[in-house]
């Protein structure tokens, strides 16, 4: 499937919020730093150029995506948070919208209306 990944026998999509422990090297010292966000993009064709777009919204609206390659050394752990339930394989359309209209488009569920 092109929207969605497998990453140490965990499936995820797009849309899913997901939190990735990343580990980052700044001269001779390691850290590991979260980033969470929900997962915007997957690219690649094969397990070797994989690679997943993440966006989350920093401070006052601002938003920063992070391109990550899923073959990367640097990935410590990637932990599921919240399951999306959207159909498309890129949602680029989150980029203008606020947080309150971005949860009602990912994560809300449909209700059917009774017919009379």
């Amino acid at each position: 499937m092109a929207n969605s990944f497998k990453y140490k026998e965990k499936l995820f999509t797009v849309g899913d919020t997901i939190t990735l422990n990343y580990k980052i090297t700044e001269g001779n010292k390691e850290r590991s730093q979260l980033f969470k966000g929900i997962v915007i993009k997957v690219k690649g064709d094969s397990e070797a150029n994989r690679m997943v777009t993440i966006r989350k919204n920093a401070h006052m609206g601002i938003g920063v995506e992070r391109i990550i390659p899923l073959n990367s050394a640097n990935i410590i752990s990637v932990v599921l948070n919240k399951k999306s339930n959207s159909r498309k394989s890129k949602i680029y359309f989150i980029r203008d919208l606020s947080e309150q209209e971005l949860r009602n488009k990912l994560y809300a569920t449909k209700t059917l209306q009774k017919k009379k």
